[in-house]
């Protein structure tokens, strides 16, 4: 039967997958901050006086929502599916205004520099990763699962701690 074999395999490595991919991004983007700030500059939709606090919120709620989703802790994939979304709305918006700026996925090494021409690439990502999203939110409704929280989490420690 899927419900225990394969489909519960695949939960996992959708859930690890894009865990790793958010906390890669996240951990890139938070080493220089001032220059995803720029990056996100280039898009023109914040003032610049909230460019450097975005880069940072946003590069440490990817690591934080990565890690939630390789232990399947409540609320992390929603904090994926909100950022996916985001992302996708900017890199569609960037798309049709033509802007010829770096996507910032990946911090400022990232490969999709190539200006223009990446945010498509980098759209297509997104919507694959949405697509995995998408099979994690169906599986645990189909298999029932139910993500922990984090009061579970910190209850569980301390009781084994006495």
């Amino acid at each position: 039967m899927m419900r225990s074999g394969v489909g519960r395999w695949l939960y996992r490595l959708a859930r690890w997958g894009l865990g790793a991919v958010f906390i890669y991004a996240g951990a890139l983007k938070i080493s220089e901050p001032e220059v995803f700030a720029v990056l996100i500059g280039a898009y023109g939709l914040l003032p610049e006086f909230l460019l450097l606090p975005m880069a940072v919120f946003l590069a440490s709620l990817e690591i934080v929502a990565g890690f939630g989703l390789l232990f399947d802790l409540r609320g992390s994939l929603a904090a994926v599916t909100g950022m996916l979304l985001l992302f996708i709305a900017v890199l569609s918006y960037g798309l049709w205004m033509g802007l010829d700026v770096d996507c910032g996925c990946f911090g400022p090494d990232d490969p999709e520099a190539e200006a223009f021409h990446g945010l498509k690439t980098s759209l297509y990502r997104d919507l694959v990763m949405m697509v995995g999203v998408v099979f994690i939110y169906g599986w645990r409704r189909f298999a029932g699962i139910v993500p922990v929280s984090i009061g579970a989490v910190i209850l569980t420690k301390r009781r084994k701690s006495r």
